[in-house]
Order: structure tokens, then sequence, then C-alpha cells
């Protein structure tokens, strides 16, 4: 019900309504802290930069954002200007990051490696003026797709157990004209650790080795990160692996071609001395260290393969064991009769142990010797008149002295 005043009596008014009243003004003080809390006196918030604070530094990332067919070496970098790189991050799609380092007082990023191919990296850069503010950038591209590539066939095999002699030996498809660009996509370490050299035959195989045999035991890795690697003009790899291998006991077979006798040494103890046939006059066996590189039960020999016409074809020559690439092996003989053995020299290069036909006899000389051998297992001839077998004829590597193997 609302009451009216009487003519001349006031107006009263309810304090909570009265416009002005005490809850109005003491909102007031509180407007003027938040205010006084919240902002500077041109009204920016405190905290934030103005124009006149920003960063003076700038980020430059090569190539550009969205850049495509971007080269695997030489085109991606980083720089500051006006301040110094703090921090830069490249990966790729998976998340797999690029390894590079800051340089020129932290004025540069490149990377410490080549990029993959048909691969698209992210990039995310800071960097810092002198007064510490930051500036960031951030850029995205995609690495060439190569329209001719190359790969490696390595050995030994991943997993596998092989003799003291093995080396690592890489046989390129391609022929490289850009060697060190290869060298630096290629590691191989040993565990226990020992320096490894690798050396060049020709342009399309390059082997690691030691200075000296490999010691029983050692577990040796071989890295292949050849994908991008241009190997020779407009060539690239597309390789990414990586393998090891054990190194069994130490098995050295020294073969004297005068005394038609072969030693075996296993870990320093003779095991036993065979009665061998080499090379007769005219197709003497090559002198020097040769590793075992194959074996086969049973295998087919044919003269014309290497060089002899008709002159002979074994086809189901026992227990064979491959020394060189030209035609080496050591393996069983059937046909020369035992007496061969031990007493004159009577093959066409190759080193004959007695066996019997179809090497099903397990204790003729032949099927013993293929029982211990290892793949990487040493046999060096001597006193035989022929020359030193040539290092990259099969794994002659160790012909080489280390001073030359370096050199290569």
């Amino acid at each position: 019900m609302n009451v009216q005043p009487m003519p001349g009596e006031p107006v009263r008014r309810s304090p909570a309504r009265r416009a002005g009243g005490p809850l109005a003004l003491l909102l007031v003080p509180m407007l003027l802290l938040v205010s006084a809390c919240g902002g500077d006196a041109d009204g920016a918030p405190s905290g934030r930069s103005t124009a006149g604070t920003a960063s003076q530094a700038a980020v430059v990332i090569a190539p550009g954002d969205g850049a495509r067919e971007v080269a695997t070496s030489g085109a991606l970098k980083v720089t500051a200007q006006q301040g110094k790189l703090r921090s830069v991050k490249v990966t790729d799609a998976k998340g797999n990051e690029v390894d590079g380092e800051i340089s020129g007082g932290g004025a540069l990023w490149r990377p410490s490696t080549h990029l993959g191919a048909s691969t698209r990296y992210t990039v995310e850069a800071v960097a810092v003026d002198r007064r510490g503010r930051q500036a960031a950038e951030h850029a995205s591209f995609t690495t060439l797709v190569p329209k001719n590539t190359f790969i490696g066939e390595y050995s030994p095999e991943n997993g596998q157990r092989v003799g003291v002699g093995m080396p690592v030996s890489i046989r390129f498809s391609r022929g490289i004209t850009h060697p060190r660009a290869v060298e630096r996509a290629v590691t191989v370490t040993a565990r226990p650790a020992v320096p490894i050299v690798g050396h060049w035959f020709g342009n399309d195989r390059l082997d690691f080795r030691p200075e000296k045999y490999w010691a029983p035991g050692t577990k040796v890795t071989l890295r292949l990160d050849l994908n991008g690697v241009e190997g020779r003009p407009g060539v690239y790899g597309t390789q990414t692996k990586q393998v090891s291998f054990t190194v069994g006991r130490s098995q050295v077979s020294t073969v004297d071609a005068r005394t038609k006798q072969m030693t075996v040494v296993r870990d320093g103890k003779t095991l036993k001395t065979v009665p061998i046939t080499a090379g007769a006059p005219g197709t003497e066996t090559y002198n020097g260290q040769m590793v075992i590189s194959e074996k086969s039960l049973v295998t087919r020999m044919n003269g014309q393969t290497v060089g002899y016409g008709g002159e002979y074809d074994i086809k189901d020559v026992p227990h064979a064991m491959r020394l060189s690439a030209s035609g080496t092996f050591i393996h069983g003989n059937y046909w020369s009769g035992r007496a061969t053995f031990g007493t004159r020299n009577a093959s066409h290069g190759c080193v004959g142990l007695y066996d019997r036909r179809g090497g099903g006899d397990p204790d003729t000389p032949a099927a013993w010797f293929y029982r211990n051998s290892l793949i990487g297992d040493l046999v060096i001839v001597r006193n035989s008149h022929d020359r030193t077998v040539q290092p990259d004829n099969g794994f002659g590597d160790w012909n080489l002295s280390w001073a030359k193997w370096r050199a290569g």
C-alpha cells in the first residue's frame, strides 16, 4: 500500500535506496583500488610488453615455412638478429630430434648431420635480446624426394658369430663420388672399445677393421645412417640400419706350401696339424692372410668361372670354404688320392684337405676343419711361389699395414 505524504511534509526514503548513500560511497574506493592494482596510468595491463618494450631480437629460419624439395645437406640454418639464440629444436614427424649446435656467440645454429630425404621437419627457435626479452619463430618444411638412390650391402649379418679376422665390409650399389659424406653417415663401434678405421677399395666398397685382429668376445656394432646422404650428384641414400655381431674364439690356421702342412691354432694353442695339397707349379696358391667368407657343405667348381677353361668341372666338392673372391678355397678333395696330401702340391690354387666323396665321413681332415671353422677365421698361406693376395680380393684386408690402411 502506498502512503502519500501530507501536504507540506518532507518525503522520507529508505537509506538503502538513496543515491550516493553509504553503499555507493563504499564502492568508489574499491573501484579505485582495483584500478590501481591492475593497470598503469595509461591503462595498459602491467606485466605485458608494450610496443616500446618488445624484444629487439629476431629469429630467421631457412628454409622458410612451407618450403618443399629442400636439400638434405646445407639448406637448414637458424640465425638470430640483434640477439642470441637461446634454443633451437628440430624434429621430424615421428618426434626424432635433429642434433645441432649453436655457434658464433649465439648467432647461428646448424644441424650436425644431414637430414633424411622425403621427410617433414618442424623448427622451433627462441632468441633473446640484450635485455633478456624473448622472440620465437616456428617453421615447417619437407625435404626432397630423390629420383636416384643407393644402399649399402653389409657383412657380417646381424647376430652372427664370427672369427677374429672378420672385417666390417659395405659394398654400395652405386659408385660413391662423395666419400666424406658417406663416411660421416657410417659408424662402427666395439665393446670393449678399440680404434676402428675405414678404408675404401675403389669407389663402391668401404671396409672397417682395428689395427690387430678383434679380441675374442668383442661385440661390434655397425650403424648406417645413409638416408638423405648424397653419395654422388643427384643420388641419395635411403638406408637407416643398425646391426651387431659377436667375435668368437680366435682361430688362425697357417698353411705352409713348402712342407704341405697346415697348423690350426685356437686361442694360442695348437689344435691339430693337417696334411694339405696346395697349388701346383704354374697355378700356385696366393700367399698372405685370407679370411673364410662363406661355407658350403657341397659346391660345384668349374674352371671356366676362374679362367682355367675346361681343365676341371667338379660338381660335388665337399666342405668348401671361400678364401678369395677370385676363387681360392680351402676344401675337401676326394679325387687326388690320400697319398697326395702332405707330399705334393696338385691343385689349381686352392688348399685341399683329404675327404671322401659326398663328405659324409665326419672323421676326415676336411670334415673336421669344416666343423671347427667360423666365417671370419683366418687362413694364412706361406712359402708359396705366388704373390700375396690383394687386400680387396675377398677379405684380404689384413695384408695392408696399419699405416697404409689408415691412409686409405
